[in-house]
């Protein structure tokens, strides 16, 4: 057949949609093979809800310029939701009258208006609001953190250390370490004359349980 024959008019109006058609019905079936992919990946989340009996929040604060005070939040619950390297989402809320430091005078002072001031504001809690997944467990969430009244936007480094299976039931451990400073939440006593530190190390630290698991001993 003579090649000239690719090049008439007849041809072009013949040929031309056949190969437009073409590439539709690819670019559709990219989109078919697309759609479960993303599908999959919102259905992997897996929601968790955190036990309490293994969970707790950490802090520490400089105290009169020279040791570094160690106090805990025995009372921490909250849930989650994770998909491995792809989202997560969390709800924590913990109760500032279960702060523990060992000692009950102190844990009276950091109740009392001066600090935590716990009957006013009874609980603290963290809200997530975007998630960005670093790899390897590790995720940067943003989110609200409300302590002592004030609500701030902050951003978390969390990490998802591992999931297991226990008697049968998926568990989940997770952990977020940050610094946050004390007079952003309304806390300023002593930070003036240097006796307590303003800037607060936080670990926050967590043991989830499947939430679909049924209800069980801890």
């Amino acid at each position: 057949m003579n090649g000239n024959v690719f090049h008439s008019p007849l041809c072009r109006l013949l040929v031309i949609p056949t190969i437009a058609a073409g590439f539709m019905l690819a670019a559709r079936r990219g989109e078919q093979e697309a759609a479960p992919t993303q599908a999959s990946a919102t259905a992997s989340v897996q929601n968790f809800e955190v036990d309490d009996v293994h969970s707790m929040s950490l802090f520490r604060v400089r105290h009169n310029r020279a040791g570094q005070f160690w106090g805990r939040f025995n009372d921490v619950s909250g849930s989650i939701g994770y998909a491995p390297d792809q989202s997560l989402s969390m709800r924590v809320t913990v109760q500032a009258g279960s702060v523990d430091t060992g000692n009950k005078k102190l844990d009276g002072h950091l109740k009392s208006p001066d600090f935590f001031n716990t009957t006013e504001f009874p609980t603290m809690s963290f809200a997530s609001t975007s998630a960005k997944s670093l790899g390897s467990g590790m995720f940067e969430v943003t989110g609200d953190m409300t302590m002592h009244g004030v609500t701030k936007r902050v951003a978390v480094p969390v990490e998802c250390s591992a999931i297991s299976e226990s008697r049968g039931t998926q568990r989940a451990g997770f952990e977020a370490v940050f610094v946050v400073k004390r007079s952003d939440f309304g806390m300023g006593y002593g930070v003036e004359q240097g006796a307590i530190g303003d800037e607060t190390r936080i670990i926050v630290s967590l043991e989830c349980i499947d939430a679909a698991a049924p209800k069980s001993g801890k």
